[in-house]
């Protein structure tokens, strides 16, 4: 598995009010949104914060610990080819991460699957076909 990360997302319970926040509060400018369901920020060149309503997100990423202290959010590193989720997935759980949900063909259009580090942070390996997605892999060096 590569040494990058490129989406940090939190799961919100409002993401029209979360968007407000972040752009009309502090001035951050949207890379991508579905109005009521997800909005993106570029924080670099390669990262993205990911703003996801937390219904959708336990639907796909698996249900969220609302414990007090626990945060609910997911790293996500990207990979330029869907068969590459698969791999890295893979990779993860020889390691000794403990397979979430397995590698999936998703409504957003792309493919994605999740793990879990051996202290439990929630970790996407996903492929995501969409201008955003394409940036970040040309940003990073892995698609011309």
């Amino acid at each position: 598995m590569d040494q990058r990360l490129n989406f940090i997302t939190l799961a919100v319970a409002d993401p029209s009010a979360s968007r407000r926040f972040y752009a009309e509060g502090l001035g951050w400018e949207p890379a991508f949104e579905a109005e009521g369901e997800v909005v993106f920020f570029r924080m670099a060149p390669t990262l993205v914060l990911s703003l996801w309503q937390s219904d959708a997100f336990e639907a796909e990423a698996g249900r969220l610990s609302r414990e007090p202290g626990t945060a609910p959010v997911t790293l996500s590193q990207n990979v330029p080819t869907r068969e590459q989720v698969d791999a890295v997935l893979a990779e993860a759980v020889a390691a000794g991460a403990r397979l979430l949900e397995p590698a999936a063909e998703r409504d957003w259009g792309g493919r994605s699957g999740y793990f879990a580090d051996p202290d439990g942070y929630r970790w996407e390996v996903a492929h995501n076909p969409g201008p955003i997605g394409e940036q970040i892999m040309r940003e990073a060096g892995l698609l011309s």
